[in-house]
């Protein structure tokens, strides 16, 4: 019998999926590449499906008599192992991100003399479309929770914007953009502290508790899907973080990061100019087991800020916290630095990769923002938290207007950097959409 190749991503099986199938298994036996979130993440969103859901779903499609990782776009590894006689693709990548798979798939099967067949593709079916859609109207607590980790797995950097209320939350949702044929967008959020507190009119000293802050985190859990990453400043005691790491991993939450420092809290950001204490390892360390005794699931994730460098106690404090950090449960591990330049980070991310037992490390570039998310990536960095820009841009806007306002006694000076009034009655969705059913 022939052999027959057919790649999918198989996050929504539908009948486009169905008509190359039926192409296929008419041909031979019929192996199905399953993508990875890995693979498909090189060119588009993550999948609502992991890739344990999605091969159950695909080997029980009639026809398919294997089904074997697709770890990349390129289809060359699993062509040149199985070697099919055909390989069967819709003409929808003969345009976009996946026409240079399509055009080495074409070089690798004139090695054996294999064809490609390519039936018309049928027009009306969106994954994207059927993403979103699944994404407003099916998202549950328990699978955001898991998001993150996923995210990780998938994506050489994870990409998270600071929001601080529902509408900016709303905006780190939605943006979305096209570069280089590939989609670019915000993989989560972050729930910052600083600009949280500073939303309410409030320092940033802690003063803000919990319970408040749980007003936040309900306005963005309330019209989001995406990963919520919760700034827990230092935790309190480690009564008090045993309660918050169960409330937030029941609302939804997918981390929390603490900062081993004690006493009262300031921003780092201020360094040494202001007195602040680091805890001792040893207690820092019982705080994370805490924390970990507290959950229910592996899902949420309980990460580590160390200040070392803030606090200039030097690269190797930071690396022998990583180390003992790691040794009590974290789940990732945030190297901090309010330096102008990158330098001291890559030097930690260096010495932390001689680890023989890692975790993700997270970063955020507030000061040392020239660096790039691809240099950050090949130093070893897992997240990146872009921590504090959304109140940062907007505050100068706001007091613009406010400043306009009062020196031309009226509001028409300004209309041109103000969002129209009809736009913002329709940049709430209003609970209609999805009524109609999925897309067709």
């Amino acid at each position: 019998m022939k052999k027959v190749y057919v790649a999918l991503s198989a996050d929504f099986i539908h009948p486009g999926h169905l008509n190359v199938i039926e192409t296929a298994r008419k041909l031979g036996e019929l192996t199905i590449g399953l993508l990875t979130d890995k693979a498909i993440a090189s060119y588009k969103n993550l999948p609502m499906l992991s890739y344990e859901q999605r091969r159950v779903v695909v080997e029980n499609l009639k026809g398919v008599a294997h089904v074997v990782p697709q770890d990349t776009l390129d289809y060359t590894e699993n062509l040149k192992k199985i070697r099919p006689d055909f390989v069967v693709h819709g003409t929808d990548w003969q345009t976009g991100p996946q026409k240079h798979a399509r055009e080495s798939v074409i070089e690798v099967l004139k090695e054996w003399g294999g064809d490609l067949v390519e039936p018309e593709y049928s027009e009306g079916f969106s994954a994207r479309d059927m993403n979103r859609y699944v994404s407003n109207v099916a998202t549950t607590a328990e699978l955001r929770r898991a998001r993150l980790r996923r995210l990780i797995d998938a994506y050489p950097v994870v990409r998270i914007l600071e929001v601080h209320n529902g509408l900016s939350a709303l905006i780190a949702e939605k943006t979305e953009i096209e570069q280089d044929g590939v989609s670019r967008s915000f993989h989560g959020m972050w729930i910052s502290s600083l600009t949280d507190s500073t939303a309410k009119g409030k320092p940033d000293i802690e003063l803000v508790d919990l319970t408040s802050r749980l007003n936040t985190i309900h306005d963005v859990l309330e019209v989001t899907t995406k990963p919520v990453i919760l700034d827990g400043d230092t935790g309190g005691q480690p009564e008090h973080f045993y309660f918050m790491v169960k409330t937030l991993e029941r609302l939804g939450v997918s981390a929390v990061i603490i900062e081993d420092k004690k006493g009262l809290k300031k921003n780092s950001l201020f360094g040494t100019d202001v007195e602040q204490t680091q805890c001792t390892i040893e207690e820092f360390s019982e705080k994370i087991k805490v924390g970990r005794g507290a959950r229910a699931t592996d899902d949420f994730m309980i990460v580590a800020r160390i200040e070392s460098l803030i606090l200039k106690a030097g690269l190797e404090d930071a690396l022998a916290r990583a180390e003992a950090y790691t040794g009590a449960g974290a789940d990732a591990i945030m190297i901090h630095s309010k330096q102008t330049k990158p330098d001291e980070i890559l030097e930690f991310c260096a010495g932390y990769r001689e680890f023989k037992r890692r975790v993700p490390l997270v970063v955020v570039p507030t000061t040392y923002n020239s660096i790039t998310e691809e240099e950050l990536a090949d130093a070893g960095v897992s997240v990146v938290i872009y921590a504090n820009h959304m109140l940062r841009s907007a505050y100068p806007s706001m007091l613009r207007s406010a400043e306009t306002i009062l020196k031309h006694h009226r509001s028409l000076e300004t209309d041109d950097y103000c969002m129209p009034i009809k736009k913002i009655l329709t940049l709430i969705p209003d609970g209609t959409e999805g009524r109609g059913g999925p897309p067709a």
